[in-house]
């Protein structure tokens, strides 16, 4: 494979890496909370194992963390709530439910887009949005409950992180190509911030560690957080949006299939159905997206010629 091919392969192999460790992740966690560890104290230990083997590289570029500080601790605050919001939304709810109302990100983004940067969406992305929130709606929606809308803690938590998520990835590219370490640590240290307050707030008093919970944190934290990280924002970084947005839709076939091998939990028709919509709808975002820029290239070359 020549050196081209093999450089325009490995953002879309970093992003494929990501959605399957991610798809993953809700099985370590469930096991260092059936060890007793709970969620908030997993994920401050586990992102405080992953940041230790950064911490030499960290003070090397200390001064980089000047450049854009404003967007670095956005892209910090955001990963926070991402990373800790879907952790312990994984932890409380359906595994394949869950990873479905966080790939709602994608509309986020059109939707930020045409609130915060006054960029009209197109009638496809509109079809898009209202595509994806009625297969939110379906999931969701119990008509013959006493109460039709099911919608418990761990929901909101996979919503909200999803949206985060999207902030995160639009900051990531605005951030351009400044060295990874400085987008990885933020991340890190936003995760750190926020479990660390909930911690304090919520679960002061520390579980009792064993062996092989410090083992399986120290594993999860230094090798698989680092590795997942890593590839999702060097994915992100070196891939326009639209195909990024796509290729991490395999975190909801990694999930499924490890629910399915893993647990006795069952996803209904309708939530397969909703889940449907919403990964349609992403495709279309996407594909808009590919189809725009394409355009464009084409135009700034009949501009040049």
């Amino acid at each position: 494979m020549s050196t081209k091919n093999l450089s325009s392969l490995l953002p879309i192999l970093s992003c494929l890496i990501a959605a399957t460790l991610w798809g993953l992740l809700w099985y370590p966690m469930r096991l260092l909370e059936a060890q007793g560890i709970p969620g908030l104290w997993g994920s401050l230990l586990i992102y405080i194992a992953a940041l230790l083997p950064l911490l030499p590289r960290m003070f090397l570029h200390l001064g980089g963390f000047s450049r854009q500080p404003g967007l670095l601790f956005i892209v910090a605050l955001t990963a926070g709530c991402a990373n800790l919001g879907f952790i312990l939304a994984v932890l409380e709810g359906t595994i394949v439910r869950i990873l479905l109302l966080f790939y709602l990100s994608p509309i986020w983004s059109v939707l930020l887009g045409w609130v915060v940067l006054k960029e009209r969406p197109s009638p496809v992305a509109v079809f898009s949005i209202v595509l994806a929130l009625t297969g939110a709606f379906i999931i969701l929606w119990l008509p013959n409950e006493p109460n039709p809308w099911n919608i418990d803690r761990a929901d909101v938590l996979a919503i909200t992180a999803g949206f985060a998520f999207s902030v995160m990835n639009i900051c990531i590219r605005k951030l351009g190509d400044i060295p990874m370490i400085l987008k990885l640590i933020p991340a890190f240290l936003g995760v750190i911030l926020l479990s660390g307050i909930g911690v304090l707030v919520l679960q002061p008093v520390p579980p009792e560690f064993k062996a092989a919970s410090l083992m399986l944190v120290l594993a999860t934290g230094s090798i698989g957080m680092l590795v997942m990280t890593y590839t999702a924002q060097y994915g992100v970084t070196h891939l326009p949006v639209h195909r990024s947005a796509v290729l991490f839709l395999f975190e909801i076939v990694a999930g499924a299939v490890s629910a399915i091998l893993l647990t006795d939990e069952i996803t209904t028709i309708r939530e397969w159905l909703g889940g449907g919509m919403v990964i349609m709808a992403t495709w279309i975002t996407a594909y808009e997206a590919m189809n725009d820029r394409r355009s464009r290239i084409s135009q700034s070359k009949s501009i040049v010629t």
